[in-house]
């Protein structure tokens, strides 16, 4: 190999070598139970689930983007904002705000699938993962049970990796949430860390 191959060869090497050490970028991307409503960023989900990851070995950059009182047509709206950077994995939690507002599942549908489809197109080789949620039995059978389905669905559609239920284990204690009985306090977030960890160190 003359000096020309081997400083290529040196110099593709030395690439591999930066984008291998390179951290993965995760973006949660989602309403107040992102974004940690009533807490510090430090102590909401994704910051755990960021220092977690690292504890485990995985060298991950967390980027928290949940705004409280999103509906998925407002992360339809702000998605591309957000999209100014590059992304390996996708978490997508919107929807339940949505569910408590009784707004039409199809739109909800179509948000969340179009949301999907812009993280697709800015990044081919994105890995996504959708948060399931589920919305009060007050909301009425059809509805709910109507409202749970979207998510996997949507997963299933777009070969994501499906996070069943966000709050698995936590919705409906007393004890893990705030005294509004919907947002989870530190406790609650440190479980739902650990669900979203599960899901997400397969992919890392």
């Amino acid at each position: 190999m003359n000096m020309v191959g081997k400083t290529v060869l040196i110099i593709l090497l030395g690439t591999l070598l930066q984008a291998s050490s390179a951290p993965k970028t995760i973006l949660f991307f989602g309403d107040s139970l992102t974004a940690g409503y009533g807490l510090s960023p430090e102590e909401a989900f994704p910051a755990l689930a960021e220092k977690k990851l690292k504890q485990l070995g995985k060298n991950c950059k967390v980027i928290n983007a949940g705004l409280s009182g999103e509906t998925s047509a407002g992360g339809l709206s702000r998605i591309d904002w957000m999209l100014k950077q590059p992304i390996d994995i996708f978490v997508l939690e919107l929807g339940a705000n949505d569910g408590l507002r009784g707004l039409p599942l199809t739109d909800t549908r179509k948000n969340l699938q179009l949301i999907i489809d812009k993280v697709k197109a800015r990044n081919p080789n994105v890995k996504i993962v959708v948060a399931g949620m589920m919305v009060p039995p007050n909301m009425g059978p059809e509805y709910s049970e109507g409202f749970k389905k979207i998510f996997p669905e949507i997963a299933r559609k777009n070969s994501a990796t499906l996070l069943p239920f966000l709050l698995e284990g936590v919705a409906g204690n007393e004890k893990l949430n705030q005294a509004d009985g919907i947002h989870p306090n530190v406790e609650g977030h440190k479980i739902v860390a650990e669900t979203v960890v599960n899901i997400i160190k397969p992919l890392l």
